[in-house]
């Protein structure tokens, strides 16, 4: 078994590199099952949610190679088989994301009820209504999901919320149906957007992604690209409130920074400087912290994937602070393990009610998933003497590297399977790798496409 071993109290200091948005990522690379063209992607993160996805497309029949650690290339020729197997649709929610692309191109698809961290209620009726009102069959049986269609027509649908996955999926899906599909209620996230933009430079007619109404022009076709993807905002919000909890300054670059109002604005309301300009965005901590309230909403609001290391500065900060959860309802889990550092929170319903600032002590903690697992890793940069982190393979889920990364900024931390030994004495870690190889696709960028959106 794995660990991470952490000895707090020292301040993080330098410039960091944030990789590629998982949540981003995910969806782009079930859409390259929209085309029988290869796909260049960059700024792929490489993190285990990605490697299960790659190993779902090529379990449908694409190919897939790593250009690099974090360049992969993608080309769907054809189709092996319209289902998702059963023991890779659990380990993540994501695997959901393939329905709308084999559904519009091929005309059928079955998955299981996805997987995932075990946050709360996450359903997948969004998903499944919209098909059904572009014209497709769907039923479960056996506890997996059939979608069939010899067509799919563009329809006005009107979400029964902004679901970030079901408007991924009906996305993609009305890119190839006949006619017209407006999407009311849409999510206005960014890797929505940045979804839009990756199926735009695949040839598709997107409009108005990033509002709440979407419209979609369907096409025959669509071909190649070669696209970037976006910067991971919940990453970036992780380091800096790491940096809020351990004091220190930590760069990281401009492209960040559009995306992390809310969190920016929290930051700077309990005390942390925060500065943007053209090129960086930097956070300045000197320890001093007040309370601050927040409550988490859908984007622009404040991000649920961040309200877990939220609590952490909050345990820091000088009175009380209420974080109210309000989009999952099993969240609050991690608080225990918070506990088990000192840490004074009280839970009322969804409701955590934190006492600061209080004195955190190493311990042996868990990781109960990926954004708890980041919040347990801020408490260890937070806390007086030795923290081991165990199940750390749900933090890799959506973290490529935290621990080189938060060492390259002067942390005490590294991965082993000796949890006992003096950290000095440790090997530094080596990233996860896939579980099985993939297809390989020939060794180059293709040439007679443009890149989908700038490099950041």
């Amino acid at each position: 078994m794995a660990y991470i071993v952490v000895e707090g109290r020292v301040p993080l200091q330098g410039e960091v590199v944030v990789g590629g948005a998982k949540n981003a990522a995910l969806p782009i690379l079930a859409a390259t099952l929209l085309t029988s063209d290869e796909c260049y992607i960059e700024n792929v993160p490489h993190i285990q949610d990605i490697l299960s996805m790659t190993q779902v497309l090529t379990a449908l029949g694409a190919e897939l190679q790593w250009l690099g650690p974090n360049t992969l290339v993608v080309r769907a020729r054809g189709l092996n088989s319209p289902q998702v197997p059963a023991a890779l649709a659990t380990r993540m929610r994501g695997s959901f994301l393939v329905m709308g692309p084999l559904l519009a191109r091929f005309g059928q698809a079955e998955a299981p009820h996805p997987g995932g961290c075990a946050i709360g209620t996450r359903p997948v009726s969004v998903d499944l209504k919209g098909f059904q009102a572009m014209g497709a069959q769907v039923e479960r049986q056996d506890g997996a999901y059939r979608a069939r269609a010899p067509h799919l027509w563009g329809e006005r649908l009107s979400l029964d919320y902004p679901s970030h996955t079901g408007t991924e999926n009906l996305l993609m899906a009305a890119t190839l149906a006949r006619g017209t599909t407006v999407i009311e209620n849409a999510s206005v996230e960014p890797e929505v957007v940045d979804l839009a933009h990756f199926l735009n430079s695949l040839g598709a007619r997107i409009y108005g992604a990033g509002t709440g109404i979407i419209q979609v022009e369907g096409v025959e076709k669509l071909h190649g690209t070669a696209f970037r993807v976006m910067p991971d905002r919940l990453e970036a919000g992780t380091f800096a409130l790491g940096c809020a909890v351990s004091t220190g300054t930590v760069v990281m670059s401009a492209a960040v920074g559009p995306y992390l109002g809310a969190l920016t604005s929290k930051l700077q309301e309990a005390g942390v400087d925060v500065r943007i300009d053209a090129e960086h965005y930097v956070v300045r901590s000197n320890g001093r912290l007040r309370a601050v309230d927040i409550q988490t909403f859908p984007y622009p609001g404040f991000p649920t994937d961040l309200q877990a290391p939220f609590a952490v500065m909050a345990t820091q900060a000088e009175g009380e602070s209420t974080i109210h959860e309000t989009m999952y309802d099993d969240r609050l889990h991690y608080v225990e393990e918070l506990r088990r550092m000192g840490a004074r929170i009280q839970v009322r319903g969804q409701t955590a009610i934190v006492q600061g600032p209080t004195p955190l002590k190493g311990a042996e903690v868990r990781a109960l998933d990926i954004r708890s697992g980041a919040a347990v890793v801020l408490a260890a940069l937070a806390a007086e003497g030795r923290t081991v982190i165990s199940d750390v393979h749900f933090i890799d889920r959506g973290y490529e590297g935290i621990d080189r990364k938060l060492a390259g900024l002067g942390a005490r931390i590294k991965r082993t399977e000796n949890k006992d030994a003096p950290l000095d004495d440790l090997p530094l870690a080596t990233r996860p790798e896939a579980n099985a190889a993939p297809r390989e696709v020939p060794l180059e960028r293709p040439h007679d496409v443009q890149p989908g959106a700038p490099a950041y």
